[in-house]
């Protein structure tokens, strides 16, 4: 046999044994008291602060859409505690309240873009390498909460600069606290035009899709562009399946005790104002 055909024969037969990628991602805003700040859990649950950190323990992402990214401690320290040293983080620079990602593949490039009605925030991006050389384009996003017409606003400066920047027909994710009131606020038809707005958005196994506190309105989003929302799997949580993803809160999760180490009081905290969405997808 010639050379080159056992070459291409040893390629193959790799590629066949190959596992597709899962890729499970959550938006998160998380912080749960008044600094906005996120805690480590510390093991017995009695700091309200480390909720969101036990959130995202219990959910094992590999990508956080994370906002309002503050610790108390060093946030590689924090990392290490949620996720583990092997994980990637970007996160702005600001002295307000930045947004960021968490990645379990590394993290090639990052920084963020403008966003032209906020100051204590910009829009966060990374780009990020799978295996098999693939890049991942992540932005984590965190839009005014005063009213649609500023969210439309956002939503035109963002579109701008992926456009500029993230390559035509990429995968793509855009998540995070949209702060929206209605799923039929005029940002989701400007976003439209580059990622897949689900028509049946992820919810809490309930059928409510609202992720404030009071589950009353839509804040919270993952977002995917067309190359990758059609790789979509349901979300698998506790020998649950979850068709089209998860609004996770501890108040109405069951089996619970399948997720340590999260408390049922988690998600109902003082100054929890939202909830975790996720979305798992399997890339070939």
């Amino acid at each position: 046999m010639h050379f080159r055909s056992i070459i291409l024969l040893a390629i193959l037969a790799t590629l066949a044994k190959a596992e597709p990628l899962a890729l499970r991602v959550v938006a998160a805003n998380l912080t749960s008291d008044r600094h906005s700040t996120y805690s480590p859990d510390n093991g017995n649950h009695s700091n309200p602060e480390g909720a969101g950190a036990r959130i995202l323990k219990a959910l094992e992402p590999d990508l956080v859409l994370i906002q309002e990214f503050n610790t108390s401690i060093p946030v590689r320290q924090w990392v290490n505690a949620t996720f583990g040293k092997d994980f990637h983080f970007m996160r702005e620079e600001t002295k307000g309240i930045p947004n960021g990602i968490i990645s379990r593949h590394p993290i090639a490039a990052s920084g963020h873009w403008d966003d032209p009605v906020l100051d204590n925030r910009e829009f966060a991006w990374a780009r990020i390498r799978l295996p098999g050389d693939r890049d991942l384009w992540a932005v984590s996003v965190h839009f005014h909460s005063k009213n649609a017409t500023s969210r439309a606003k956002q939503a035109t400066a963002l579109l701008e600069a992926i456009r500029k920047n993230v390559p035509a027909g990429a995968m793509l994710l855009l998540g995070g606290d949209l702060n929206t009131r209605t799923t039929g606020e005029p940002c989701f038809a400007l976003l439209a035009k580059s990622v897949i707005v689900p028509e049946e958005p992820p919810h809490d196994g309930q059928g409510n899709i609202h992720t404030n506190s009071p589950r009353n309105r839509p804040y919270d989003w993952v977002l995917a562009s067309p190359a990758l929302d059609k790789l979509e799997v349901p979300v698998k949580l506790a020998g649950i399946e979850f068709d089209g993803g998860l609004v996770f809160d501890t108040r109405v999760f069951e089996p619970l005790d399948q997720v340590p180490p999260v408390q049922e009081g988690d998600s109902g905290l003082k100054m929890m104002q939202h909830m975790a969405v996720v979305r798992d997808f399997r890339l070939p």
